[in-house]
């Protein structure tokens, strides 16, 4: 009789929270919904009128593990926690989501440029009724960016599905030049926030 090692489901395609949770030797699956379209229309990720970032995110986040834990029971799978995270740039109340094309994240670097933004990383587990969620805050100052700047970081391409148009572990580390809080929640999963939550569901997490 084999042994099944602990292990959680992942409701994420994003690499960086893959590379998080390998980092603290979280054993895991990924779990993604079949289709995309079908995503869209299951998980709105668009703002709400008047909502505020941390709620935004905090529904995105839940909605997320609901749906994927949902998706494990209809496919049988062992049952084990699902996680999912969500993060958002805002800079004075206004949610910076994913850049629709690199014109859309110019625009949000150069409102980004010389001033401070926080970054909100919202992470949520689901198995059965029980779930629990938490949200890290990082507050990041960019310096002063140049056009030139701003549109040789728009042709490496990596402004590409990151919220606020921009990746903290690429090259636009070079904008920064203070944060305070979370590293790895501005990367897209606080891993400090995401180790407790585990504990929580009695994974035997270091």
């Amino acid at each position: 009789m084999s042994i099944v090692k602990p292990r959680i489901y992942l409701a994420s395609q994003s690499p960086r929270r893959r590379e998080l949770l390998k980092q603290v030797g979280i054993n895991f699956e990924l779990l993604l919904l079949r289709s995309s379209p079908g995503r869209s229309v299951d998980i709105d990720e668009t703002p709400h009128s008047g909502e505020q970032p941390e709620d935004y995110v905090r529904r995105v986040c839940q909605t997320k593990a609901e749906g994927g834990y949902g998706a494990s029971r209809m496919r049988n799978l062992p049952p084990f926690p699902v996680l999912a995270a969500d993060t958002t740039v805002a800079l004075d109340g206004e949610i910076f989501g994913k850049p629709e094309n690199a014109e859309h994240a110019g625009e949000m670097l150069r409102k980004l440029s010389g001033k401070e933004h926080r970054v909100l990383t919202a992470v949520a587990i689901a198995m059965g009724e029980h779930i629990e969620q938490v949200v890290s805050v990082s507050t990041v100052r960019f310096a002063k960016l140049s056009d030139e700047r701003i549109n040789a970081y728009l042709r490496t391409h990596e402004y590409a599905d990151k919220a606020g148009g921009y990746a903290i572990q690429g090259h636009a580390g070079a904008f920064i030049e203070h944060i305070s809080g979370s590293y790895s929640g501005v990367m897209g999963l606080p891993l400090f926030e995401t180790v407790e939550l585990l504990r929580r569901f009695d994974y035997p997490a270091i």
